[in-house]
């Protein structure tokens, strides 16, 4: 049986998309576990919001501004990220979801949705993930969506892109097969987070008649960020020689006061 060398016991972890949401309770999630992480999105004040709160319970965080629709934001982020030390994991959290549909969707918003939930990871990784390689070890951590396997109306660049993550992440991990450095995906169900908070309340309308129609709300329950975030914890936390590949979280229903068995009353 093959012998791993453990963690080392001081693990920088990057998180983007962390200004709110399910990148937020990332890194509050890793910095509890002892890991000094480094916050970037656009809203880099509200980053620094919540590193603040980690240095005040006495973790270790750095906040950073980072566009992945600019690529030299994207390679100072990358470089001021390693002031904190070699980064040892990368969770690639940030990503944008509108509603537009297929045929009607503006090629430009289609197109920049692709650009930053696709196009901007491979950009990060590129500039993060070599030196994981040559030092044998790391971890990457892809949030996709469960659109990448149950696709919903009214998303369309999302589920392009989401799904074409999670094609880039199986393909990086048959790649890096080998070098110490694991890639994992969490595909989260649905959320209680600011994605869709900005959506026109008409349109909203619109778009759940079009998901029941297909069936795709089964029940009103959603996860909070910190759930999410604790199954990533526990991906990049277990210990060298196993890997989580993919992650799949989803809600629970809520309790019902009186289910019929299936099968009948036992």
């Amino acid at each position: 049986m093959p012998r791993f060398d453990p963690h080392p016991e001081r693990r920088p972890a990057v998180v983007t998309g962390a200004s709110s949401g399910i990148g937020r309770a990332t890194a509050v999630a890793l910095a509890e576990r002892g890991h000094p992480v480094v916050l970037g999105a656009r809203r880099v004040e509200r980053c620094e919001q919540a590193a603040q709160e980690i240095r005040d319970a006495g973790g270790e965080a750095t906040a950073l501004p980072l566009d992945l629709l600019d690529p030299d934001s994207v390679t100072a982020f990358a470089v001021a990220a390693e002031e904190l030390g070699p980064i040892e994991v990368l969770v690639s959290n940030a990503g944008d979801v509108q509603p537009i549909t297929a045929v009607g969707a503006e090629p430009d918003e289609f197109e920049r949705q692709v650009r930053v939930n696709l196009l901007g990871a491979q950009r990060l990784v590129h500039q993060v993930v070599p030196s994981m390689v040559r030092r044998r070890r790391g971890d990457v951590v892809f949030v996709t969506s469960e659109v990448a396997v149950r696709p919903r109306t009214h998303m369309a660049g999302y589920v392009a892109s989401k799904t074409g993550l999670e094609g880039f992440a199986d393909a990086m991990r048959m790649e890096l097969e080998g070098t110490g450095v694991r890639v994992g995906v969490i595909r989260p169900g649905p959320s209680s987070t600011e994605q869709g908070s900005t959506w026109d309340a008409a349109a909203v309308d619109d778009i759940i008649t079009s998901w029941n129609h297909w069936g795709l709300l089964r029940h009103q329950g959603t996860m909070r960020p910190r759930d999410v975030a604790a199954a990533i914890a526990a991906m990049v936390s277990v210990p060298r020689g196993t890997q989580f590949a993919l992650l799949e979280v989803q809600p629970e229903a809520p309790v019902q006061e009186s289910v019929e068995h299936p099968e009948g009353e036992r």
